[in-house]
């Protein structure tokens, strides 16, 4: 993970007096947990590298970027609630050295990646789409994040796992626009449905 990059934007988002490092640290500990094989530094490393692509388009590029730093932060595959305690966890980061107002935004970014609601504004759509940007990648690479996802949740049965993930899927594909912004409409839109329509296919079989 860049942490030259994290610190930049904490300092440009917090009080001077808030020091950065120890919160990255904070940060890098977390994605690095053994149980994440899909969830890890590489999937933010990853959504950064999306972020950069589209920043300009952005209302409060700042908040995105933060947000995704923080979305996963908290991650149990056990768990219904991963972004709330996500979001809850940033809040108490954040907490007296952030502006409430930016605080309160990051926090609604976060929580947005729930991805059960449709995003209201700009800001909201096009972090939804950094973090769904993966379904857009060539096949080898969709596949290998796939087969991430699943060593995560390695406490299902075979058979539960792919009903869950068929449905979440079969959601995506169903929706009229997988993704919301035009930016990563035009870049990944047809890519993912094709990857996801195929996995549909190949998760018939399991």
């Amino acid at each position: 993970m860049d942490r030259d990059r994290f610190v930049n934007l904490w300092e440009r988002c917090c009080d001077t007096a808030s020091s950065a490092h120890p919160i990255i640290d904070e940060i890098e500990a977390s994605y690095a947990e053994p149980h994440r094989y899909y969830h890890t530094g590489q999937h933010i490393d990853h959504c950064l590298k999306q972020f950069d692509l589209a920043h300009h388009e952005m209302d409060d590029a700042d908040a995105i970027e933060m947000a995704l730093w923080f979305h996963d932060i908290e991650y149990n595959p056990k768990a219904r609630d991963n972004e709330y305690q996500s979001a809850e966890r940033f809040k108490q980061i954040a907490r007296g050295v952030m502006d409430p107002v930016l605080e309160e935004h990051i926090y609604r970014l976060i929580m947005v990646t729930m991805h059960t609601d449709a995003p209201t504004d700009s800001d909201e759509q096009y972090i939804v789409d950094i973090d769904l940007s993966s379904f857009g990648l060539p096949w080898d690479e969709f596949l290998h994040d796939s087969e991430n996802v699943h060593k995560e949740y390695s406490h299902l049965p075979t058979e539960e796992f792919v009903r869950r993930n068929r449905r979440f899927l079969q959601s995506l594909l169903d929706r009229p626009k997988i993704f919301f912004t035009e930016f990563y409409r035009k870049r990944y839109e047809q890519t993912a449905r094709n990857n996801i329509s195929k996995q549909l296919l190949r998760l018939a079989t399991l």
